[in-house]
């Protein structure tokens, strides 16, 4: 399955681990890591997925494909700015957030409406998103979300 990976574009040293804990355990269980295709959270979860051999998508707010970081392995250009947050979410089964600000919960409200299970790591609150504490979890828990309908 694919699954969209968002969260903030400027993290700490312990986030980045955790981003990239969930690409290597999303590439372990032969996922596809689809995001932001940018630095922060963007970055480290590619950066993890590419680690373990997996395979990830960037979709990119501006029109240059080079502008995606290092470890995405297809760019999509959209020259949308922001409102490519929707293909960010549209474009996965399911939703892991770690951290993030205003575009991240963009996000999340696109979640829900699209209806696509949500999990939760340091991230925003809200009644859809499951809160969880590792990378490990959020794996299982949109796993178990996607195979049972949600």
């Amino acid at each position: 399955m694919r699954v969209s990976v968002i969260g903030g574009s400027t993290i700490d040293e312990a986030e980045a681990e955790t981003a990239a804990a969930l690409g290597r355990h999303l590439a372990r269980r032969g996922h596809t890591v689809v995001c932001g295709g940018l630095g922060g959270v963007m970055e480290a979860v590619c950066r993890g997925a590419a680690e373990a051999d997996g395979h990830t998508i960037g979709i990119l707010p501006g029109d240059r494909r080079n502008d995606a970081n290092a470890f995405v392995d297809e760019a999509i250009a959209t020259g949308l700015g922001h409102a490519r947050n929707a293909l960010v979410v549209m474009n996965g089964d399911a939703v892991v957030a770690i951290d993030g600000g205003g575009g991240t919960l963009s996000e999340l409200g696109y979640a829900a409406v699209y209806d696509r299970p949500v999990a939760g790591i340091g991230t925003h609150d809200a009644a859809h998103i499951e809160p969880v504490e590792t990378a490990e979890a959020a794996v299982e828990y949109v796993e178990d979300a996607v195979e049972n309908g949600g």
